[in-house]
């Protein structure tokens, strides 16, 4: 293994749901001042999920591209990154490997660590490649951010789903070394078995959130990282965008840096743009905006980029990616634009009935109302069976 052999994201694609809600819908309903969505937490809308979509549907929908675009030969792995998963024993990755049409021979592995999943699931397989690299790894992050209604947590809800291809000599962005590890045993956000929602302590995850930010930046300045003023840009996870903007200012006080407005909205400002009209999805939340970045910022070839991952209860990463030459060309902007123009607008009634709807638990055959557009369904259930369908 050469070891200078640069490994990284070769690709990288996200889908969404059917529906979207916009907060001013939300806000006519609660009575809230818009400015408290628009500005105090950077949310505009979020995404909805149909009847018959799900973290399987969505990461399928995510993942088909990639493999469309790339074939599947030499994918001998796919690591599913969640914390809505549909099955407490089976991968939902197994769900999307068949949809996909996957080799049999194909590893797949579903992780759990809140937010923090998909990151964990990238340097897994940032790991296979530097042992094989004439291998590549799909990497999925796919969830459903889902809270009482009426809760503080309910502005925050969306659904989406990032597929990455990860491999050798990737065209996108190569993941540097080391990495910036932090983890504390912090009650801030957690969903037990029997609860279909997530509870959350608002205060205290915002401060753990913080503190995460601080640990890890720490360890990775003593594992030899790079100085805070090298970095181009930054992705944070984004439970709501002005959650990174905080965190930002708070990384830049911390490392002695000018942490006036000019100087955050420079470093996070262009990793937005799809997260404040998605709303949180939870392990797909960085990526997205590790998207948005690419798309909407200035050239950054050669630039190396911040990325800080977040994960409740809380794990945290803080690493390094350098934006590879010519990764403007493997962009997927109109398709990710499209994605987020296509959902149908619901209006609260609508959206109600949504959030409350759930499935039969009996085992009981039942078909799935058909709602969504996407390339791929929840079909039906039977005998406590999913069964999914291309649409």
């Amino acid at each position: 293994m050469a070891a200078d052999l640069a490994v990284g994201i070769h690709d990288l694609s996200f889908a969404t749901t059917e529906f979207v809600l916009p907060h001013t819908t939300l806000a006519a309903h609660n009575g809230t001042d818009i400015g408290k969505y628009h500005r105090g937490i950077g949310l505009r809308s979020m995404s909805v999920p149909a009847a018959d979509e799900d973290i399987v549907t969505m990461g399928a929908a995510a993942a088909a591209p990639i493999v469309a675009r790339h074939g599947s030969e030499a994918i001998r792995t796919v690591v599913l990154a969640t914390e809505s998963s549909v099955d407490q024993s089976k991968s939902a990755g197994i769900y999307v490997h068949s949809l996909l049409g996957l080799p049999a021979a194909t590893r797949v592995v579903e992780l759990k660590q809140a937010c923090y999943g998909a990151t964990a699931a990238l340097q897994f397989a940032t790991g296979l490649v530097h042992r094989d690299p004439s291998q590549r790894v799909l990497v999925i992050a796919s969830d459903v951010s889902k809270y009482e209604l009426d809760s503080p947590g309910e502005p925050t809800q969306g659904a989406a789903a990032a597929a990455m291809l990860v491999s050798a000599d990737p065209a996108l962005l190569r993941i540097e070394e080391p990495s910036g590890l932090f983890t504390a045993d912090i009650m801030d956000f957690w969903r037990p078995n029997y609860l279909p929602t997530a509870l959350v302590d608002g205060e205290e995850s915002i401060a753990a959130y913080l503190q995460a930010v601080e640990g890890a930046w720490k360890d990775y300045t003593e594992q030899g990282g790079r100085a805070l003023g090298e970095f181009r840009a930054f992705c944070y996870h984004q439970p709501f965008p002005k959650m990174a903007y905080k965190a930002h200012r708070h990384l830049l006080r911390n490392g002695g840096q000018d942490s006036d407005e000019s100087r955050v909205v420079h470093d996070i400002g262009d990793t937005t743009a799809y997260n404040n009209v998605v709303g949180n999805s939870y392990t797909a939340a960085m990526y997205l905006g590790l998207a948005s970045l690419l798309e909407n910022a200035d050239d950054l070839t050669g630039q190396p980029i911040g990325m800080f991952s977040y994960g409740s209860g809380s794990v945290a990463e803080f690493f390094a990616g350098t934006v590879v030459p010519g990764y403007r060309a493997h962009l997927r902007t109109a398709a990710h634009q499209k994605a987020v123009a296509r959902r149908r607008p619901v209006d609260y009634a609508g959206y109600r009935d949504l959030h409350e709807l759930s499935l039969p638990e009996d085992g009981s055959d039942h078909t799935v109302a058909t709602q969504t557009s996407g390339p791929y369904r929840l079909a039906a259930l039977s005998g406590h069976k999913r069964i999914y369908q291309p649409r």
